[in-house]
């Protein structure tokens, strides 16, 4: 694999001011040899000033958070990092590569969880390049690349979560979303090392039931949610009911036989429990009659 080293060139004001004076020397004995009629001379110091005309080809501005990948006839000589101007040889082809971070969204991909519910599901991956020289020569375009990975590592991870977590200390793509986001992020950065990327982060952008089977799901949720509510319901019932019949013996307010607690236990629980408002009904005789 071809891994990146820092190559730097000269520096690019000394090199720029060499190659003005010369060529103004150049031009100028090109001017005096042609006065005096010397065509050897005037030909020589032609070819002179075109070679250093195009020496300035090997200047090379470097931005903040951007580099240059340089490679002579087919051969990686390294990558200049540096911000500033450089001069390299002239020969050389300079690419130039940004190392600013990314982010992208991936499209909303349709896949089954691992109950083989089928769902809709979208990720946003933030990345940046760390090694230009796998990044160019590892891979055949490493933005396309960095894009088809990350989606086949979001359709990998869901189908290994399912979407709700239905029992207890189950990890669900809807409820553990750091969780779920480390593992992406692993996914994804396992299969962009070879192309010399670091992703920083990656996380959920997009999360539905297909439209397909959204309908039931949503029953299914609502089902839920009710269950658990008359579940809290109940208990604080029975214990309301506890707390109530044991202070009234305590403070002997009133004796009550098993019959009669039954009773009342049963009345309130209608009451605690109903979703409704209670209609009370006046008892005029006794409890027997």
């Amino acid at each position: 694999m071809v891994r990146e080293h820092e190559r730097r060139g000269a520096p690019g004001l000394l090199a720029l001011l060499v190659i003005l004076a010369a060529m103004l020397i150049t031009v100028g004995s090109l001017l005096r040899s042609a006065g005096a009629g010397e065509p050897a001379r005037v030909i020589a110091f032609a070819l002179l000033s075109a070679f250093l005309a195009f020496c300035l080809n090997g200047l090379i501005v470097v931005n903040p958070n951007e580099a240059r990948v340089l490679t002579l006839f087919g051969r990686y000589k390294g990558t200049t990092r540096t911000p500033g101007l450089w001069w390299v040889n002239p020969f050389m082809v300079r690419r130039k590569i940004s190392l600013r971070v990314r982010s992208f969204e991936t499209a909303k991909l349709k896949v089954n969880d691992s109950n083989s519910n089928p769902i809709e599901i979208a990720a946003i991956v933030v990345w940046r390049v760390i090694d230009t020289a796998e990044a160019l020569f590892e891979v055949n375009d490493y933005e396309s690349y960095v894009q088809v990975q990350s989606e086949s590592a979001l359709r990998t991870l869901a189908s290994q979560y399912p979407y709700d977590a239905h029992h207890p200390g189950e990890e669900a793509l809807s409820t553990h979303t750091a969780e779920v986001s480390k593992a992406l992020q692993a996914q994804i950065q396992d299969r962009l090392g070879k192309a010399g990327v670091q992703v920083t982060e990656a996380r959920i952008s997009h999360l539905a039931y297909a439209p397909e089977i959204a309908s039931a799901m949503l029953q299914r949720q609502q089902a839920s949610a009710v269950i658990a509510a008359r579940q809290k319901i109940v208990e604080g019932a029975v214990g309301m009911v506890e707390m109530a019949l044991q202070q009234l013996s305590t403070k002997e307010i009133v004796r009550l036989d098993d019959e009669r607690k039954a009773a009342m236990v049963s009345n309130l629980l209608v009451v605690l429990c109903a979703d409704r408002a209670t209609q009370p009904v006046v008892n005029t005789g006794t409890l027997y009659q």
